[in-house]
């Protein structure tokens, strides 16, 4: 065995591993003159002090431009901060995000199902009374014999259909032995401009309470739909429902002024809700555009929806109601 050297004795200091070769050893670093009694303290504290004194001076100058750029577009320095503010209200109630208007209106917004001779069809609607008045798209329930609708906790109801308009292509259900529902808002359609924030609930394909989100692309784009529901040869709107192509029967059709919206709507979107971000109905879908060629649920979304405008709604309620 390889016996290995004594441990060093005194202050000898180090000694290089038996076995190596080793240079000179280094002569130690100089020694350098103390720091003068408090200069580097001083030196530490002024440094964070200086920082957040200009922190505070910046952060006032930010503040003060930014009161005065306020008051400037509320007319003038001495405006005063109105006592209420409707956006304070709108996030305290849940509203102004999507997250927000999905959870105030989709107990709202309904699954329909049709049967009819050719088929069944899906769409969707939107509640507007407590006792079970429900607003859809005539193209959803013509011809039906029978209408289900299924709110979004489960509960199934038969319809009747009350009155149908297939000219502005919106018809009113009624669901029987119904009460306590949650009604959706109506809001102004006039109010509405481009490029707003808007949600659109539905129920495509048969997911019922389906949330997308987009903005609105343009106004009073006039739509024509009808006939057999498909496009045109250069491509048009589609009816936006998964219904057999006698959705419309031989002759019904429907033109209209439309809101136009990027928000995804497939088909069983048709008859759901456009909503803006104070959680009002502002549109009930009732279109998409379909590319030449593209027909019935292979027609998907293209970014290019429309919803028939919320007082085009409210001018003929009471004509749909049969008054």
């Amino acid at each position: 065995m390889t016996e290995r050297s004594a441990a060093p004795q005194g202050n000898e200091g180090p000694q290089p591993y038996a076995g190596f070769r080793t240079g000179p050893v280094c002569p130690p670093p100089p020694a350098y003159p103390p720091p003068a009694a408090g200069h580097g303290r001083r030196r530490g504290a002024g440094r964070p002090v200086g920082l957040i004194a200009a922190a505070a001076l910046a952060a006032a100058a930010l503040g003060g431009g930014a009161g005065a750029l306020a008051q400037n577009l509320v007319g003038g320095a001495t405006a005063a901060v109105p006592a209420q503010v409707t956006g304070t209200a709108l996030a305290r109630s849940g509203t102004g995000t999507v997250a927000g208007v999905a959870r105030a209106v989709s107990p709202s917004v309904v699954e329909i199902e049709a049967a009819t001779g050719s088929g069944r069809s899906t769409g969707s609607g939107v509640v507007i009374s407590a006792d079970g008045e429900v607003v859809t798209n005539h193209h959803v329930v013509s011809g039906a014999s029978e209408v289900r609708v299924r709110l979004t906790d489960g509960a199934a109801y038969t319809a009747d259909v009350v009155g149908g308009d297939p000219g502005t292509d919106l018809a009113l259900l009624r669901l029987r032995g119904a009460k306590g529902l949650k009604a959706a808002v109506l809001g102004d359609s006039s109010r509405v401009r481009v490029g707003d924030q808007v949600v659109a609930i539905g129920s495509p394909g048969g997911l019922t309470g389906t949330v997308t989100s987009g903005i609105v692309s343009a106004l009073d784009r006039e739509v024509k739909a009808g006939g057999d529901g498909r496009p045109g040869s250069q491509g048009g709107p589609y009816d936006g429902t998964d219904a057999p192509r006698t959705t419309y029967g031989t002759t019904d059709k429907a033109t209209y002024k439309a809101i136009q919206t990027d928000a995804s709507l497939n088909p069983g979107n048709s008859g759901g809700a456009l909503i803006d971000m104070r959680g009002e109905v502002i549109g009930i879908n009732s279109a998409m555009y379909a590319p030449s060629g593209a027909t019935g649920p292979a027609a998907g979304s293209v970014g290019l929806g429309f919803a028939i405008p919320v007082n085009t709604l409210k001018a003929g309620l009471d004509a749909l109601r049969g008054a």
